[in-house]
């Protein structure tokens, strides 16, 4: 489910939508519904998981890892090299996408 997560622009929103996906989930492994009403640290316990946001972090600071131990000709790396302060924004409302 979190495959390539590592390099996604992850927000809030994301990591709820990947949160409550994983709940369901699990949720249907134990046999609960949400009308049983129990706890997700009850039903994480029950199955020995960890929250899929720690998941994430870990992932991403392993691509971190990656990217740091890569040599700085690498064009991953030139990136960091870029500066954007110059750059402005166009005016008025963003273009619809």
């Amino acid at each position: 489910m979190i495959y390539g997560a590592e390099c996604w622009p992850a927000k809030k929103k994301h990591t709820n939508k990947v949160n409550v996906a994983e709940m369901r989930m699990l949720r249907w492994m134990c046999g609960y519904t949400r009308k049983d009403r129990m706890r997700n640290e009850y039903i994480r316990k029950k199955v020995g998981v960890a929250p899929i946001e720690d998941k994430l972090k870990e992932s991403r600071l392993r691509w971190f890892g990656h990217l740091n131990r890569r040599p700085i000709e690498a064009p991953v790396r030139k990136i960091e090299l870029l500066d954007f302060a110059h750059v402005q924004r166009g005016r008025g409302r963003p273009k619809k996408t």
